[in-house]
């Protein structure tokens, strides 16, 4: 490694919103620099995860060493393939640290869409080089100058800086590694200064404990070395520190500008931490900036199947979240439940996500209950301005077929099946990113919900007045079906406040009194029923009514599905 001088090192990111073909280029790239044999069976090889294969997305950042020559020189050139769906954009800021570059990749049928103009203002704030890319000119109706016009006008791109290609068919892919080496610049980085190695990602293995990705600002660590985290403060001695090719291949030393992995002992995930600065023993240094917290869009209760699961679900979720810190987690508990975790995600792809992969690589079942929004309530008597369910704040037309509508919508109005939505209306054309805009005031309102008069706590919930009535509606209908028949009427109700707004009832079992009655005065019949009817309502009195946990479940998981 000590053969590739800071002028010889170009570290850049493949970035682009999704399906536009990150990685089949990566793959391209991988091949012509012979980190991989060429064969048909390449499609998607930084993509490691089975949650990323079956889905045919990129959910994890993934990081690849290559070696190029290019005009008697021999360069190293780290590639960072990144997701390119809103959910996983926190993936593709903490990427970007590392990076001096990026490949913006549009699509020549698509153009330019939601999360591509996302990513690009994530590389322009990092201030950045941005080599845009048009790829898929091999398909039927591909129109790259159509494209080029649009990165000129919402980019303020020059068109003639755009490289066509096809990476699927590697049409031109490899004028893209010349421009790396021309228009992106090397490191600004000192190796005769003291290590400073920044965390950017860190996986775990049940044999070797936490593997950090790093990228290295000053000085070199060795096989050997005794390091300090500026984190937590503790020691230890590196066992291996290697590149990723794209699979991990060890040397004895890493060098200030390269990327790669390092191999510390440390054995809890707690240890190491995101956006750490290592350095080494009696040598501290002033730490780097690191990354801004991930600020969770969504969240969702999450709860063992059996309690006697809830150690071995929490080492799952601690091993979990080190390899996607941008989950946070909170401990919680239900008295149906039991006891289980708070989770905040980035969205709802990266829930179920998260629960795919906690079911596929540690074979953790869960109960996942519905994704909900953080609240800000101030208990007052002022009457507050009533809240608007979307506002349009700008309509930018990108060309004559693309428009870019900007909304300030409730947060609680996309999270759950808007993007579904939006897709299924139209016919998948359109694209959707969104941002924080801070709290507004609305109109909500704590919705009860009864049975037989008693608050069911663990369904209380926050919702919009003008849908109150759907929401509860729709909740005691399922209760109405999961909840099992008594010998006596369970009354199932929404209530705000003391006003009930919907009502469903589960008819108890009935024993036909009026059997053995074959004729005679009705009078004996009408005594019957009368005290069948009494004792009906001391039993509802005193009743105690089991919800059974399937039916907290059904309700938990499903009741925003309206």
């Amino acid at each position: 490694m000590s053969g590739f001088p800071v002028e010889n090192i170009r570290n850049f990111s493949i970035i682009a919103h999704v399906d536009h073909g990150k990685s089949t280029l990566a793959d391209r790239l991988l091949e012509l620099t012979g980190a991989i044999d060429k064969t048909k069976n390449n499609k998607q090889v930084l993509d490691k995860l089975q949650v990323e294969r079956e889905r045919g997305i990129t959910v994890k950042a993934q990081t690849a060493s290559l070696f190029y020559n290019c005009e008697g020189k021999q360069y190293l050139l780290n590639l960072i393939d990144t997701p390119g769906h809103v959910d996983f954009s926190y993936e593709v800021s903490r990427s970007l640290s590392a990076c001096q570059g990026v490949l913006l990749v549009v699509d020549a049928n698509e153009g330019i869409q939601a999360q591509t103009v996302a990513n690009f203002f994530l590389a322009f704030e990092a201030q950045l080089s941005v080599i845009p890319v048009i790829n898929k000119i091999d398909l039927k109706n591909a129109d790259p100058e159509r494209v080029e016009k649009q990165i000129e006008k919402v980019f303020d791109i020059p068109s003639d800086e755009c490289i066509k290609i096809s990476a699927k068919l590697g049409t031109n892919v490899e004028s893209v590694l010349q421009a790396v080496i021309e228009r992106i610049p090397p490191p600004k980085v000192h190796r005769k200064n003291p290590l400073r190695a920044l965390v950017f990602d860190s996986t775990f293995d049940q044999y070797r404990g936490v593997i950090a990705n790093v990228a290295l600002f000053d000085g070199v660590v060795s096989k050997g070395d005794k390091i300090v985290s500026a984190h937590t403060q503790k020691t230890y001695e590196v066992n291996e520190v290697g590149i990723l090719n794209p699979n991990e291949q060890s040397t004895q030393k890493l060098y200030a500008g390269q990327v790669g992995y390092l191999i510390a002992g440390m054995k809890d995930v707690t240890e190491a931490q995101i956006g750490d600065t290592l350095h080494l023993h009696k040598h501290p240094v002033e730490p780097l900036p690191g990354f801004k917290s991930a600020k969770p869009m969504v969240f969702a209760g999450m709860y063992p199947i059996d309690q006697s699961e809830y150690n071995n679900l929490k080492s799952a979720i601690e091993k979990l979240t080190l390899n996607d810190s941008s989950v946070t987690v909170h401990r919680d508990s239900s008295l149906a439940l039991g006891a289980g975790w708070r989770l905040g995600f980035l969205g709802l792809l990266h829930m179920e996500v998260f629960n795919q992969r906690l079911e596929q690589e540690y074979n953790a079942s869960v109960i996942l209950t519905t994704p909900t929004v953080p609240y800000k309530a101030v208990l007052s008597s002022a009457k507050l301005i009533k809240a608007r369910r979307a506002v349009q704040k700008n309509m930018m037309f990108i060309d004559e077929n693309r428009v870019m509508l900007k909304y300030l919508f409730p947060l609680n109005e996309i999270v759950i099946d808007f993007y579904d939505s939006l897709k299924s209306l139209s016919s998948g054309y359109a694209s959707f990113d969104y941002e924080d805009a801070g709290y507004q005031t609305a109109e909500l309102v704590k919705m009860d919900i009864l049975l037989n008069g008693n608050i069911v706590e663990e369904l209380v919930t926050v919702v919009h007045k003008d849908k109150a009535h759907l929401v509860g509606k729709t909740i005691c209908e399922r209760l109405k079906d999961s909840l099992p028949r008594q010998l006596f009427e369970i009354a199932i109700q929404a209530a705000i406040g003391s006003k009930i707004i919907a009502r469903e009832t589960v008819k108890a079992y009935r024993k036909n009194v009026l059997a053995k009655c074959y004729g005679g005065d009705i009078t004996r019949k009408m005594k019957l029923l009368k005290r069948q009817a009494e004792g009906k309502k001391r039993l509802r009195k005193i009743g105690n009514i089991e919800v059974p946990k399937e039916a907290f479940i059904k309700v938990l998981k499903t009741q925003s599905d309206k």
